[in-house]
């Protein structure tokens, strides 16, 4: 049985945001030289599973309840508390989700599950250092040594506009009918760090306190959207979601805001990550160069560094057990601080530079691509870029950034330790 991997079904037509660069929505002919992305062996964590699963150093517990998801949450180090649900049939699995049966997705830094209780299969992607995303499938069966396909289906949604044009993850903020289906002509464009609140989340169920700000979680059916635009808190601020349907179908208790934040930044800075590898050794390739890709340099950097960040108006207060599953894997420097260290008053990170500029994925893009920006990087840092594009990051975020990177951020150049 093939299916569609973790996030969304169909397609439309998308403009680039303004975080964005001009042609970030051209799809890259990544399936040919020197890419090759059907024919390339992934190397990421789905197929290093695989091979520990066949050479028999891992075994996937079945559990009679969740079938197999518990051992995979377990297996990619997931933290349960990442659970996000998702009522909108976004999925070609589509026939198993409703708002009494939402999907359930969880995530670590470069993998991503999809649970659909009563669903024949799950649905798994990752992230690929040299490809982008990759996306998967494995039937909820129990046997002995349980198998991950690979889906091309995927890339129907997954490989063209909404995800920068490679292979990738989008979010989706599209209101339904009370059944779930999808009332496509009201949803929001592709929502990112960047997007206000008020766009966000129609089709989700979303958990956690946000003061007066508003959001489209939480919404079924044009009855609801018709209240939320008279009283745009309506079903605002929830911390139990046992009103919508049987909580214990769930690992997991809540879809939460915090995750849902992170997520958005997360597969949006993937998308950049693989954007600009896949590019540039596309150019090298053919021009030996990649002297035309300026402006993907530099709207790569304003989405690194935030700079285009849709401001929090009041706090938010999302799950603690999330909050401190995420920074568990913190990398600190002498004074304790961290890219992964949360806010979440004005903004989401302390620290404004994604946590992701540590992953396998950054450290993987070509070393001429990555050698721009990591100078460009370091002038800006040290305020030597003076360009008004990162005129937003103040002088003290941009010495705190420059201190951590130099003590944290292994195979910097040595321009970068003085």
């Amino acid at each position: 049985m093939k299916t569609s991997a973790v996030f969304a079904i169909a397609a439309l037509l998308s403009t680039a945001t303004a975080e964005d660069f001009q042609g970030s929505d051209h799809p890259l002919e990544y399936d040919h030289e020197p890419i090759n992305y059907s024919t390339a062996k992934p190397a990421d964590p789905v197929s290093a599973l695989q091979a520990k699963i066949a050479a028999g150093e891992v075994t996937l517990a079945w559990d009679e309840k969740f079938g197999y998801l518990p051992a995979l949450l377990d297996a990619f180090r997931i933290p349960r508390s990442s659970q996000m649900l998702v009522f909108s049939k976004t999925s070609l699995q589509r026939k198993a989700i409703s708002p009494d049966n939402p999907r359930s997705i969880y995530f670590n830094d470069d993998v991503y599950l999809g649970y659909i209780p009563g669903a024949p299969v799950m649905e798994i992607s990752s992230v690929d250092p040299q490809i982008g995303g990759t996306f998967y499938f494995l039937e909820q069966e129990k046997v002995r040594k349980p198998k991950f396909t690979r889906s091309a289906d995927c890339l129907s949604c997954h490989g063209g506009q909404r995800s920068l044009g490679v292979p990738g993850h989008f979010v989706r903020s599209v209101p339904t009918e009370k059944d779930g289906e999808l009332i496509g002509l009201e949803e929001i464009r592709d929502i990112t760090q960047c997007s206000p609140l008020k766009d966000r989340w129609a089709g989700w169920y979303v958990t956690g306190r946000h003061g007066s700000q508003f959001h489209r979680g939480n919404l079924i059916g044009p009855e609801d959207l018709g209240k939320f635009k008279r009283e745009p808190n309506f079903r605002g601020n929830l911390t139990d979601l046992a009103q919508f349907f049987d909580q214990d179908k769930y690992i997991a208790r809540g879809s939460d805001i915090g995750a849902l934040m992170i997520l958005e930044h997360q597969v949006h800075m993937h998308n950049y990550i693989a954007r600009l590898n896949i590019e540039a050794r596309m150019m090298l390739a053919a021009y030996g160069h990649i002297r035309y890709m300026r402006s993907q340099v530099d709207a790569f950097l304003r989405y690194l560094l935030f700079t285009e960040e849709q401001p929090l108006a009041q706090p938010i207060e999302g799950s603690p057990d999330f909050a401190k599953a995420f920074t568990a894997g913190a990398i600190r420097d002498s004074k304790g601080r961290s890219l992964r260290d949360l806010d979440f008053k004005t903004r989401m990170f302390k620290h404004p530079c994604s946590f992701l500029i540590y992953s396998p994925a950054f450290d993987a893009m070509a070393p001429p691509i990555k050698e721009v920006l990591l100078k460009k990087l370091h002038e800006i840092l040290t305020g030597k870029n003076q360009d008004a594009q990162f005129e937003k990051l103040p002088a003290a975020d941009r010495t705190a950034i420059l201190e951590i990177l130099r003590e944290t951020k292994k195979g910097l150049p040595d321009y970068w330790k003085g």
